[in-house]
């Protein structure tokens, strides 16, 4: 992805700003901010953003940082999931191609000189710090759930009264079998969660030596077997794909597994601020 800075747009939108009604037109829009970039790059026209209709994106410049940056107006409410969406597409988008610091969903300010004052120069220093560590990287997520009736035969194989209970609630009334039902599944749930762990644990073994950092991420599913976000250097790509692949086939009966990337460093970033009206 590449952009330019575009003085000159942002200069016609001040000016018909002033000219659509003054305090009132410049209350209709604000400044929408995806992330933050190394100011060295270059854009491409083209690209759109969040809101309704979307504004095209465009960088906003401080001494040697840039902020992603798009106009949005004020009543149109954001929150939607192409919203979302939008967000995190062109931040994955640009992660792919130079270091990007991703902001909250929702960060927005005034206008350019805000974003230039109050978000680029006020953070200066954290922007400068954080996007030097994360030149060269990249957030990858390895996403895997388990196949339902492959972890059920693990637990009943593994566990004598799991087993037990199933036999007798198996054609049982399922009034008269509900204890026996809550207790298989308090088993069930508990043994899932162990093996999560086991194998979550095999993952980070497996890239050991791959990644520059990694961090598991909370089950979103009773049956996820691995969530973890990785930070990935370019020149461990190849090597870190090529062991989650091969993880993915060793796995393959009982656990279905994702590669999701390359991303933006959402789980990396450390508390990159807000920005906010």
């Amino acid at each position: 992805m590449t952009a330019q800075a575009n003085d000159k747009r942002a200069d016609d939108r001040r000016q018909a700003g002033g000219a659509g009604g003054g305090e009132d037109a410049d209350r209709a829009t604000a400044v929408y901010v995806y992330g933050i970039l190394p100011c060295d790059v270059e854009m491409q026209p083209g690209f759109t953003g969040v809101g309704d209709p979307p504004g095209e994106v465009r960088l906003v410049r401080n001494r040697d940082l840039a902020a992603l940056v798009s106009d949005i107006r004020l009543d149109r409410p954001l929150g939607g999931a192409d919203d979302l969406f939008a967000h995190e597409q062109l931040l994955d988008a640009t992660a792919g191609v130079v270091p990007v610091l991703p902001l909250r969903f929702g960060s927005v300010l005034t206008d350019d000189d805000a974003v230039a004052a109050e978000l680029l120069d006020a953070n200066y220093d954290q922007f400068t710090a954080a996007l030097g560590e994360l030149d060269g990287q990249a957030e990858y997520i390895v996403k895997g759930r388990y196949r339902d009736e492959a972890v059920l035969g693990e637990v009943l194989d593994e566990n004598p009264r799991a087993a037990a209970l199933r036999e007798r609630i198996r054609d049982a009334d399922p009034d008269a079998s509900r204890n026996g039902r809550i207790e298989l599944g308090q088993i069930v749930s508990e043994a899932v969660a162990a093996k999560r762990e086991e194998d979550t644990r095999a993952l980070g073994d497996a890239v050991s030596g791959k990644v520059t950092a990694s961090m598991v991420r909370p089950a979103t599913h009773e049956l996820d077997a691995v969530y973890v976000a990785f930070l990935v250097a370019a020149d461990q790509t190849e090597r870190f794909s090529e062991t989650v692949s091969r993880l993915a086939d060793e796995w393959q009966d009982r656990i279905e597994v994702r590669l999701i990337g390359p991303l933006a460093a959402y789980d990396f970033v450390g508390g990159a601020p807000a920005a906010g009206l």
